[in-house]
């Protein structure tokens, strides 16, 4: 599941996923008929347009027997609320939790399903990690650490309030901008502090907002997803 940030603003992320799952030895599928998750949507509260894009994905996945998307956000909107969506529908709460119940968020899927901490990625320099909000709901607080200080070559520099939101939120950034924008600035400061030369995330939309904010302050820090780390040897 590409998603649609990966997919219109980070298609590398969308590569780096497929090379490193390949070099993994997994087959890996793409549905061309995927769309949006329906999560704006969703957070928006048009609840009936979620369910339309919701019942899309459920039918665009039905035949995979594993789903790997490179977002906890997009994994969290299908693990936790396509069931709630369809919480009275005895036709598609199975389905939403069939669906729900194949997805993983890839940090998880490498380390949870896999049972690979080490996949032969190597990176000269040093990293601090940024934590995207959906992991918390997912319960995945310590994947993408364990992934990333078992990286060959890297230099793991813990970042300050590392589990703080950076102000992207979706539509939160939009709808409050000036909240959003101290949020943000603050994280930036957090991250240049470290003296790292890359800030990791697993989300898109965190690395848009953060890697934005960096590019203004004319930041020599750089922006990287788990994946794109993962997938350097």
């Amino acid at each position: 599941m590409i998603t649609c940030l990966a997919d219109g603003f980070f298609p590398d992320v969308g590569v780096a996923t497929v090379k490193l799952l390949r070099r993994l030895g997994v087959t890996v599928d793409f549905p061309e008929s995927q769309t949006c998750c329906g999560q704006p949507h969703f957070n928006s509260g048009f609840h009936d347009d979620a369910r339309d894009l919701a019942k899309h994905t459920i039918a665009a996945f039905a035949k995979s027997p594993l789903i790997v998307t490179p977002s906890g956000s997009c994994a969290a909107m299908v693990k936790l609320e396509y069931p709630e969506l369809f919480h009275d529908d005895e036709t598609w709460h199975p389905r939403a939790m069939a669906l729900a119940n194949r997805t993983h968020e890839l940090s998880d899927f490498l380390v949870n399903v896999m049972k690979v901490e080490e996949v032969g990625a190597r990176f000269d320099g040093s990293v601090t990690y940024h934590m995207a909000c959906h992991l918390r709901g997912l319960g995945l607080f310590q994947e993408p650490i364990r992934l990333i200080q078992n990286v060959r070559g890297l230099r793991f520099v813990p970042l300050e309030r590392y589990d703080e939101c950076c102000g992207f939120g979706g539509s939160f950034s939009v709808r409050y901008p000036a909240i959003s924008g101290a949020m943000v600035t603050d994280k930036a400061a957090f991250i240049e502090k470290t003296g790292v030369d890359a800030v990791v995330a697993t989300d898109a939309g965190c690395l848009m907002n953060i890697g934005g904010c960096l590019n203004r302050k004319a930041s020599r820090v750089r922006i990287l997803h788990l994946a794109e780390l993962l997938a350097q040897t």
